[in-house]
């Protein structure tokens, strides 16, 4: 069930959100880098390494990454049509509060000097331990946001956005009157996560340098108060309420 339509994604009340998800995502995905060089928030990187060590067991650990994201992005969907069957309501707040509990865990767990020094690179099973999680994590939250918004909306990864964006754009350029108005919605909706994606990134370089693993709690803090925000329980129903 979509609870957010195409008319409400740029609006005031849940594009903070989007753009709060973005951050996260952008700062997970240098935080993962940082922590043992490698992205995890978005599947062509990863995908790329799968081929590129195809040779060696690292291609099939970097699989294991892969196949995280997905697992994660499926349990998002399953989660929320077996919970939701009781009253109707989609409840996606449930996937997006264990993204944020995940991100907590790795935190906790890092300071605890589980997944070793930070920093370096992808060496032993702990360091695709903790990819692993920021990659099943990042699923989740894809797949939540995106099935929640009709598949408009997508915020681990920046590829569409951007394609959409230029998109946008040149239809503002060559488009007609309702065609315009339709467009610039998607231009400050894009460009707001992207922007927000890049200022997760940045944020998170200082915060890393100076509290290592501990520097995700704030991806986590941002996706918990974006799912606050947009998927409390009272506004999935007050959605499915509207669509009966």
């Amino acid at each position: 069930m979509v609870v957010h339509n195409e008319d409400r994604l740029a609006t005031s009340r849940h594009l903070p959100s989007w753009a709060l998800f973005a951050f996260a995502a952008g700062a997970v995905n240098v935080g993962a880098f940082l922590a043992c060089h490698q992205f995890v928030s978005h599947v062509t990187g990863t995908l790329t390494r799968v081929g590129a060590d195809a040779s060696n067991l690292l291609g099939l650990e970097y699989l294991l990454v892969l196949v995280s994201f997905m697992v994660g992005a499926g349990a998002s969907v399953v989660m929320v049509r077996k919970f939701g069957q009781r009253d109707r309501a989609l409840p996606y707040w449930m996937p997006l509060a264990l993204v944020a509990l995940v991100l907590v865990a790795v935190a906790v767990l890092g300071a605890g000097g589980t997944f070793g020094a930070f920093g370096g690179s992808v060496e032993t099973s702990r360091d695709f331990g903790l990819l692993c999680m920021l990659s099943f994590a990042m699923g989740m939250q894809n797949a939540a946001v995106a099935s929640s918004t009709g598949m408009a909306v997508r915020t681990t990864h920046m590829t569409g956005p951007a394609t959409d964006l230029a998109i946008a754009a040149a239809t503002l350029l060559v488009g007609g009157a309702d065609e315009r108005k339709k467009a610039w919605s998607s231009v400050v909706l894009r460009g707001t996560k992207l922007a927000a994606f890049a200022g997760g990134a940045m944020a998170m370089v200082p915060l890393c340098a100076r509290i290592g693993f501990a520097a995700f709690l704030v991806p986590a803090a941002a996706c918990a108060v974006a799912t606050v925000s947009s998927f409390a329980p009272r506004l999935v129903a007050e959605a499915a309420t509207r669509k009966a």
